[in-house]
Formats: C-alpha cells, sequence, structure tokens
C-alpha cells in the first residue's frame, strides 16, 4: 500500500496524539515507527503552515500513566499537554500478562482493569482534546453483545458509555457482531478486517500454495462466520463450506451450551488446501474438531485461521494436532496478547497489524475517508498476482 500522498491535500484535524495503554504498549511502538517515518519523508509546500503545527515529531506518542494504590484502586494520569490534539487510545482488553498488587496479593489484568484503565485515560484528558477515537482490537465484551435472557448487554453499555465519555470515533477489528453498533447509531464505529494481512503471512511462509477453486477451499466453522468466509472465497475464486455447530441447549458449560456435534455443508474437500476462518481461537476445541472433521473427509493441508489467537485453554491441544497431521499452519495477528511460547511455535504464523492501523490513523488525521482501506479486494487480487508470478519464476529457474 502507497504512503497516500492524497493525506496532504486535506489539513490535520488537531495534532497526533498517540496513546497505547500498557497492554498495547508494543503494538503502540510499531505504529508509531511507522507515523514517524512516513511524515520524516513528506515534503509538501505547507509544512510550514500553522496548521501542520507539530506535524513531524520523533515520536507521536503521549505519555501517560495508570498508578494503582495498595487497594488495588487506580488512577490516569496525562503527563503532557493534549490540549487541540487528534488522540487515538489503544487498548488490549485480552492482555492478562500485567499485572498489579491488591493489598500484597498478585492480581492478573482482566478485560474489565483495561476496559478501567480507558476510561481512566480519557477522563484524564479532561475535554481539552479536539477529538478522540478509541482503537479497542478485541472489542470489549463483544461476546455479550445481545440478549437471549433476562441478562446484561455489556459491549452496547461500554460503548455508550465511552461515547458518554467524549469519544468520537470507536475502532475495533473483526467484530464479534458488527450489530453492537446499533447501540449507538449516531457515532463512528468501524469494525476491520485483516483479510488481507492473512494472506500476505501464509503466501509469505507457504511458497507452494495453489490458490484456484481445484486446489484450495474456505470453510466457516459455523454459520455466524459466513460473511467471512464469503468474502475471503469471493476474493481469491475458490469455493466455501461451512459447519453447522449442533449444541445441547439442555445444558450449560463454561457459559455455554456444550457442542454435540458438527455438520458439514459444502463440496468436497478431498485433496485440497483448507483455509478455516474465524473470528478467534479460544479454547481451540472448536477449530480443532472442525479440522479433524475436514480430515476425516480427506483434506490436505489445513490452515487455522482467525483475528484473534486467545489460546484461553493453552497450546498443547495444537501442538497435539499438529502433531497428528491434523492443522498444518495456525495463523493469527499481534492484536491480542502472544505468549512467547505461541511466537516460537515453528507451525505459528503472525500477522503484524501495525503497518495498517498506522494508516488508517493517518489518514484519520487528515479527515480523509478510510473507506478503500477497509475492503482490501485490490490489494489482495494484486498480492495474489505477484505471487503467482514468484511462483511461475522459481519453477522456470528450476527447470
Amino acid at each position: 500500500m502507497p504512503n497516500d500522498e492524497r493525506n496532504l491535500e486535506t489539513i490535520p484535524d488537531g495534532i497526533l496524539g498517540l496513546i497505547p495503554l500498557e497492554s498495547c504498549r508494543e503494538l503502540g511502538i510499531r505504529v508509531d515507527q511507522y507515523l514517524v517515518g512516513w511524515r520524516e519523508k513528506r515534503q509538501h509546500q505547507h509544512q510550514d503552515d500553522p496548521a501542520f503545527k507539530d506535524y513531524r515529531r520523533e515520536s507521536y506518542i503521549i505519555s501517560t500513566a495508570v498508578p494503582r494504590f495498595g487497594t488495588g484502586e487506580a488512577k490516569g494520569v496525562i503527563q503532557e499537554s493534549v490540549r487541540g490534539h487528534d488522540l487515538y487510545v489503544m487498548v488490549d482488553v485480552t492482555n492478562y500478562s500485567l499485572t498489579y498488587r491488591v493489598c500484597g496479593h498478585e492480581n492478573h489484568m482482566s478485560p474489565d482493569d483495561h476496559y478501567s484503565d480507558l476510561k481512566r485515560i480519557i477522563a484524564a484528558v479532561g475535554g481539552k482534546a479536539k477529538r478522540i477515537t478509541a482503537i479497542i482490537p478485541f472489542l470489549y465484551e463483544s461476546r455479550q453483545h445481545k440478549r437471549t435472557a433476562r441478562e446484561s448487554l455489556d459491549c452496547a453499555i461500554a460503548l455508550q458509555e465511552l461515547i458518554a465519555m467524549g469519544v468520537d470515533n470507536i475502532i475495533t477489528f473483526d467484530a464479534h457482531d458488527p450489530r453492537v453498533q446499533n447501540a449507538i447509531p449516531l457515532n463512528g464505529f468501524e469494525t476491520v478486517q485483516p483479510a488481507y494481512q492473512f494472506i500476505k503471512g501464509i503466501c509469505k511462509y507457504v511458497s507452494d500454495l495453489k490458490i484456484d477453486a481445484d486446489h484450495m477451499m474456505i470453510i466457516s466453522p459455523d454459520e455466524g462466520g459466513t460473511n467471512r468466509a464469503v468474502y475471503l472465497a469471493n476474493v481469491l475464486g475458490l469455493d466455501m463450506g461451512m459447519f453447522y455447530k449442533r449444541r445441547d441447549y439442555s445444558r450449560i458449560v463454561d457459559g455455554r451450551n456444550p457442542i454435540v456435534a458438527h455438520e458439514f455443508l459444502g463440496s468436497s474437500v478431498e485433496g485440497k488446501d483448507v483455509i478455516i476462518i474465524d473470528d478467534m481461537i479460544s479454547s481451540g476445541e472448536s477449530m480443532i474438531d472442525v479440522a479433524t472433521e475436514l480430515k476425516k473427509r480427506k483434506a490436505a493441508r489445513i490452515f487455522a485461521v482467525a483475528t484473534f489467537g486467545l489460546f484461553t485453554s493453552g497450546l498443547e491441544k495444537f501442538d497435539q494436532a499438529v502433531e497428528d497431521g491434523i492443522i498444518y499452519r495456525v495463523v493469527t495477528t499481534n492484536l491480542a496478547y502472544q505468549t512467547p511460547e505461541l511466537l516460537a511455535r515453528p507451525y505459528y504464523i503472525n500477522c503484524d497489524m501495525s503497518k495498517y492501523i498506522a494508516h488508517i490513523i493517518d489518514t484519520l488525521n487528515h479527515d480523509t475517508s478510510i473507506s478503500d482501506l477497509l475492503n482490501p479486494y485490490d490489494r489482495i487480487r494484486r498480492l495474489i498476482s505477484r505471487y503467482r508470478k514468484e511462483q511461475k519464476k522459481s519453477a522456470e529457474k528450476k527447470s
């Protein structure tokens, strides 16, 4: 993707400020490096204009802190001026690696803790920023997005709460159910799909793919994710299939009805490479069950692809599945916390999202449309074209 020069045609909507909370520090630093590099290279006639004040900086990260008291209570602190800034606050609510002390006991941070810290930083801004955009890759409480009994609607409440605190836009990735944005119909809400990064990551590490309907297929592990699979199948020109999760609605285990069986709907997968695509890998049981069913139907290599690799039950099940030949590669993004053990796995493909996020921030800061960024159709087609040309060149050299 080119460094959009079109951004220079509009005046920045305030001084760019990036606030990655501690949970998102590493990703935030990578995003900042892209922004600094792009803006340092840009030469334009308005560089001395007051509207472009602080356009070039050594870093766009605003210094903040969330100190805690002995009881576990905390406060948000902004350590430099943010008056007139266009702020982008980043938080990873899934990062359980961070801890704090509560009356002498060590406590791992939960999604609730991270969300509270996000609100503390927004509150510390005190209405002085020109605009605030919250970047929440894994949307807080997104799995509690609809009411089926007398229960809370946590995600909708959180979205309304952020808007009430002065947040103008919310950016998330692959929301479990995008319809949750109906809770804030008059405000900006974008759910971004990392389809391009998935294909780019797979093509980078696997050189012998045959991307056509005769050799590859896209699979949705459940009926809820069919739109995701249909989009990818359409872009790549592949067939798709799906599994229907038959559940036991008479029992509840770990807050959900247990899956009795996976029923497959689709054409033959025999001899084909298969991409199973979902929004998240939680415990991984569903993904492995689907892969096992596909192997029974004589599928070739199986790629387990998900935006968020949470691995709440550890990696042992995936280690075993790879060893047994059920799964070939596991592909997720760095939008959620990744353990060193996961990054060290030889079967794991990590899709870096920092450049994509930096493009979105850079474009929004210039108050320019991000519509083409949200639809990567053309970029994926160009990527596949380059991949096939490289395969052809490689084959010619060998011959």
